[in-house]
């Protein structure tokens, strides 16, 4: 089925672009030139962060590479990734890898783990990061780098493809899209339990201060375990309920951290707004009926009564929170890879799980902005990150540097625009004229191969994936 919507390279002006984005009835900041580090270019302003004046506006997220060795340590494709987030130019690396805190909570059985173990294998990865970065750019004085932590929660799959979830609470939708029984209780974590998973996060965060990084992120995005009981209000006990027990596994991790290592940054990649579940499909993405759970009570930042509708009063009042209990950023993000991806990571070609897109995939870019600049006009003096920018583009730097120019975001995040292009912050700084033959046309096969246990890199654009027998391999699942 063929997109009913323009694909972003048809426009070939700024002019271009804001016409189409006139035609939609969005609202987004475009300049006309990118202006360079020498030409004052807003993205080339230093920020402080806690006691570290990052060297520039760009950010690069953190992302789950499905190649790490099965103890968690790094493999030369690990590696590979972090060198080139070091090439990048960006000076803020926030966590760079979703690093498990044990083993049976990986999404993947090749995901990074923050545990003791491999402590020297995230020296490693962050010791090569660091000196590359030096090599390309004279000094790494104002560069911040961190470690994001994670726990799978209902998308663990640690040993096969096969879902092995923990989850918060049984959700109706979720339970019968990914085939969980709605009343085992063995998949839900006890109290007791989670009482041992903070422990595990903080002895992480422990490992990732030893390995050398400046801040932990404690995830709490994109449906998995911290951002899943956000939205517990059927859980009974302490943590579930109401606002204050379902945020309490979030908050009781960060104070326990901030205790523990005084020294070591915290900061938290948040999930703002849900949407309920879409129907995996061929078609242009539904959601599942929901109306029969209305008022909806199972997502977090959502509108009860039009659960399509984001409400930002309980995100704004989480991030106040926050900031009381030292936390020194916050990325902004929103939805799940999973359940209802073209809200969380908008795309023209979808993921073989997903679905045709519902709308034009600007309407999620400008929404993923739109909440990002709510969050920062309530919380000025927190420095935050935003997210959903790859799929400008072309018009991605344009975009960046107005927003961050406008005051609308502190900092510009980008996750696979990186992974085809990772010099794309320096080629703007410099000066130089994008390169069109690396950009990110959001083909999603950085999705879709780890769904069918490859490994996640840009096939189509990065030769060294490109020439993979796991190539070809993509190329039959996406015909078939």
């Amino acid at each position: 089925m063929a997109t009913p919507y323009p694909k972003m390279a048809q426009w070939k002006s700024a002019q271009e672009f804001r016409e189409r984005l006139n035609e939609l009835a969005l609202d987004l900041p475009v300049d006309d030139q990118v202006l360079s580090a020498s030409e004052d270019s807003p993205l080339a302003q230093p920020l402080r962060v806690g006691e570290i004046d990052v060297g520039n506006r760009w950010c690069i997220h953190p992302m789950e590479g499905w190649d790490a060795n099965s103890d968690g340590s790094p493999s030369e494709w690990t590696l590979r990734r972090w060198r080139r987030f070091g090439q990048s130019g960006a000076k803020w690396i926030w966590g760079g890898e979703a690093a498990a805190v044990q083993p049976d909570g990986r999404a993947n059985p090749h995901q990074t783990m923050a545990i003791p173990g491999n402590q020297p294998g995230l020296a490693l990865m962050l010791r090569q990061l660091v000196e590359t970065h030096e090599t390309c750019f004279g000094t790494s004085e104002d560069l911040l780098v961190g470690l994001q932590l994670t726990h799978s929660g209902r998308f663990c799959r640690p040993r096969s493809k096969e879902l092995e979830p923990r989850i918060a609470y049984h959700h109706p939708l979720l339970d019968e899209k990914f085939g969980i029984d709605p009343v085992d209780r063995q998949v839900v974590w006890t109290d007791a339990e989670l009482m041992k998973l903070i422990d595990r996060f903080v002895e992480a965060a422990g490992t990732a201060r030893e390995a050398g990084f400046h801040f932990v992120d404690i995830k709490s995005c994109h449906g998995y375990l911290l951002h899943e009981f956000l939205s517990a209000r059927s859980r009974p006990g302490d943590f579930g309920g109401d606002f204050a027990g379902r945020t309490r596994l979030l908050t009781t991790i960060v104070g326990r951290v901030r205790e523990q290592y005084p020294d070591l940054m915290v900061m938290v990649r948040l999930g703002v707004f849900d949407m309920p579940p879409f129907v995996t499909s061929r078609e242009r993405g539904k959601p599942m009926e929901f109306e029969r759970l209305l008022p909806y009570g199972l997502g977090f930042g959502v509108n009860p009564e039009n659960p399509m509708e984001y409400d930002l009063t309980e995100p704004l009042r989480l991030i106040q929170e926050l900031c009381d209990l030292g936390v020194a950023a916050i990325n902004i993000s929103a939805g799940s890879p999973y359940y209802n991806p073209h809200m969380q990571r908008p795309a023209i070609f979808p993921p073989s799980d997903g679905y045709q897109p519902p709308e034009d995939p600007l309407v999620g870019v400008v929404r993923l902005v739109r909440a990002a600049h709510e969050c920062k006009r309530a919380f000025p003096d927190l420095p935050m990150v935003g997210t959903g920018y790859s799929y400008l583009q072309e018009f991605l730097p344009q975009v960046a540097q107005a927003v961050v120019r406008a005051g609308w975001i502190d900092s510009v995040g980008l996750g696979r625009m990186v992974l085809s292009y990772p010099g794309l912050p320096a080629d703007t700084l410099n000066g130089r004229t994008v390169v069109r033959k690396q950009v990110c046309r959001t083909f999603s096969d950085c999705t879709t191969a780890p769904r069918n246990g490859m490994v996640s890199g840009c096939f189509p654009l990065d030769p060294d994936y490109r020439v993979l027998p796991e190539a070809n391999r993509l190329r039959e699942i996406k015909r078939s």
